[in-house]
């Protein structure tokens, strides 16, 4: 079951760069799996994006990797309201960073939260109500209703 803890969603990026924003980024989601050296986090994402950029237009970027010591997927979000230069595929700023993190003994996992965040993120209604989010709970709300995190407990 697919989790983004509240922690793990920067609803204004600081950074102005694909290196920044995956520092950023792997920073917030490693309070959640402290397992893992930062280093490491930002390192497999660095190698990830070599390979080819995880921008994959309309505004979205989903890096990605596969790391050791962890049990299982973690999720990070980020929106830039600038927009940032991702290299993505429509040559477009990106607005919207879905990260995963991804044990790699779970392949079918990974591949299907990759497949789940790129379906919803093509929805032009979900990237709207996510540019106008207030805070955190707001966005993990509206990807709630889109299903593509559970309900939360109350």
């Amino acid at each position: 079951m697919l989790e983004l803890k509240e922690d793990s969603v920067l609803l204004d990026i600081k950074a102005r760069n694909k290196d920044g924003v995956l520092k950023e980024l792997a920073a917030a989601v490693h309070r959640d799996c402290p397992q893992v050296d930062l280093d490491t986090l930002y390192r497999l994402l660095r190698e990830r994006e070599n390979i080819g950029s995880t921008g994959v237009g309309n505004g979205v970027a989903i890096p990605h990797a596969k790391v050791s010591k962890l049990d299982r997927i973690h999720l990070g979000f980020g929106r830039s309201n600038e927009g940032i230069g991702f290299e993505a595929i429509d040559n477009q700023p990106v607005h919207f960073i879905v990260m995963i993190l991804s044990p790699p003994d779970k392949p079918d996992e990974y591949l299907k939260t990759l497949g789940a965040v790129s379906r919803v993120l093509k929805k032009p209604e979900i990237r709207q109500q996510l540019s106008m989010a207030e805070d955190r709970n707001n966005i993990l709300e509206i990807l709630q209703d889109f299903q593509l995190l559970p309900e939360r407990k109350k």
